[in-house]
């Protein structure tokens, strides 16, 4: 049921996407701003899903195998699209997008966060998996399970680890560097997945776990906000 609910997902952001591109090509804001927010929510939902299956029998094989997979799919049906904040500023800090356009990027991802934990709080409140069951009443999921200092310094390489080999495979051909991001982002969440949930992406972990911003909020904006845009700030310092 998990699957076919992300399968749906999927399948219904690419038609909007689709019908995004069709009717509104002459609005080039409001078309940006609607392809990234629901490219991004695409993301943040799936992700959402693939959290509850964590403890999926054998572990964490399970889990590891639907994030390499569920990457690859997102790599190859959202091209054109950043669904990190941390990956906007790269274009805005090179001058390819004007600042005001980068923002309105920055703001569909985050609307897209938003979104997406409604709509799978709702999607869950109906039971339709047994992961489902007792979903909405885990409160703030506290992925952090190491000191704040050293949750920080995680997020941190790992912003800088993704960001670098991000510009490394550029050059490489598309239907090939989907597999390794998605190779290298399956490693970084069995690295660091059981300590702080290997996110690196603000939008994202803002849709994962909202509740323990809202109880926490300067040390988990400090680990899931900030550790990832200074990982994305000394990438584009040194190269």
């Amino acid at each position: 049921t998990s699957l076919l609910l992300m399968a749906g997902i999927m399948a219904a952001v690419g038609l909007c996407r689709r019908l995004t591109r069709r009717r509104l090509r002459s609005h080039q804001r409001l078309c940006t701003f609607l392809l990234e927010m629901f490219s991004t929510f695409q993301i943040c939902a799936c992700t959402n899903e693939l959290c509850l299956l964590g403890n999926v029998e054998p572990k964490p094989h399970t889990s590891l195998t639907l994030t390499y997979g569920f990457t690859v799919l997102h790599g190859l049906t959202l091209t054109g699209s950043t669904c990190n904040p941390c990956g906007t500023l790269q274009p805005m800090w090179g001058g390819g997008i004007s600042v005001k356009m980068g923002g309105l990027k920055i703001g569909a991802q985050f609307v897209a966060a938003v979104l997406a934990r409604v709509f799978m709080h709702f999607i869950w409140s109906l039971e339709m998996a047994e992961p489902h069951f007792g979903a909405l009443s885990q409160g703030c999921s506290n992925p952090m399970q190491t000191t704040e200092m050293q949750a920080f310094c995680i997020e941190l390489l790992f912003s800088v680890v993704f960001q670098l080999t991000i510009l490394r495979v550029e050059s490489v051909n598309p239907k090939y560097r989907v597999h390794l991001i998605a190779l290298l982002i399956t490693m970084l969440v069995y690295a660091g997945g059981n300590l702080t949930g290997a996110i690196f992406n603000p939008a994202l972990a803002f849709s994962l776990h909202p509740n323990c911003f809202y109880d926490k909020f300067l040390s988990y904006s400090l680990v899931y906000w900030i550790a990832p845009s200074l990982g994305k700030f000394l990438i584009l310092y040194v190269f």
